[in-house]
């Protein structure tokens, strides 16, 4: 084709395989450990909330696991409409298989239109092994959310390294689905009353997996430089490993914690679990040096 360039690719407009109208509200997956709510999960209440209301639609909670009602409770006081509970023995832990099987039978029994999922090591898993079941989009490590009037998310995440910035939409098929990390979006104040309804979450199929869970090792409780108010972040600028005491002699006196770079990971100067950036931790101090 002339002034086409050596190649042109066309793609055929897609057909919409879904109903819209048929799917409605905002869904937020409940990522726990032991019944304790992981705090990226109060976050994205508070992000469903501000789309839902935005489309004048509900806000969903899917919480499963064993003993989880004193959970399913505290839940009730940020802005949720409806919590589904499935609360069995088989969920007390957690099981890719069993869990990605639950989730499936929430999204067939409830229909929402976006289902948001917080970027921990279980949600990284089951968000595109269920994504892939109903053969729809899933957006990772979204860092701005918005929605448009007929219910479709604006996921928006870095792109390229950082360099871009994408904003990607799914608007063909039903649900809409996106990760998030941690500390990206603000959690909502905890309200003093108790709002919306626990419904417990049905499922008929028999809940059983090929995997077995032979036990459960728990990692030593370490100093995270996430919840760090102040840090000190070294990166190419040091030339030698041992200026990294002056850095570390600064946030000593600062009452703050040392981070870095990628490029000191790499040189093997600094302990992976102490990087920030896209390829590292999400952090929000008060103050970063």
């Amino acid at each position: 084709k002339k002034g086409g360039g050596a190649a042109e690719f066309v793609e055929d407009a897609p057909k919409l395989s879904v109903d819209k109208s048929k799917w409605q509200g905002i869904a937020v997956y409940i990522d726990h450990v032991d019944g304790r709510i992981h705090p990226v999960s109060f976050e994205l209440l508070g992000k469903a909330r501000e789309l839902a209301d935005k489309i004048h639609e509900q806000v969903y909670a899917l919480f499963m696991g064993e003993n989880i009602g004193s959970g399913a409770e505290e839940l009730r006081h940020y802005g949720v409409d409806k919590v589904f509970v499935c609360d069995k023995p088989v969920l007390s832990q957690f099981n890719i298989e069993i869990y990605a099987k639950v989730f499936e039978n929430f999204i067939r029994q409830v229909q929402p239109a976006a289902i948001l999922v917080g970027a921990t090591p279980v949600g990284r898993q089951l968000a595109p092994r269920v994504a892939a079941r109903f053969h729809t989009g899933l957006t990772a490590d979204c860092t701005v959310l918005d929605i448009h009037e007929n219910s479709d998310l604006v996921q928006i995440r870095p792109a390229f390294g950082g360099n871009i910035m994408a904003e990607i939409l799914t608007p063909n098929t039903r649900p809409q689905m996106a990760t998030v990390r941690y500390k990206i979006m603000e959690a909502p104040e905890r309200s003093k009353e108790a709002q919306g309804v626990i419904v417990p979450l049905e499922v008929k199929e028999e809940l059983s997996s090929r995997i077995e869970v032979l036990g459960i090792t728990k990692k030593p409780k370490e100093k995270s430089i996430e919840h760090a108010d102040v840090l000190v972040v070294a990166g190419r600028g040091l030339k030698k490993k041992e200026d990294l005491a002056m850095v570390e002699e600064l946030a000593e006196a600062l009452g703050g914690d040392v981070a870095c770079t990628r490029p000191l990971v790499e040189a093997g100067w600094m302990d992976p679990r102490r990087q920030i950036g896209l390829s590292g931790r999400t952090v929000r101090p008060k103050l970063i040096i």
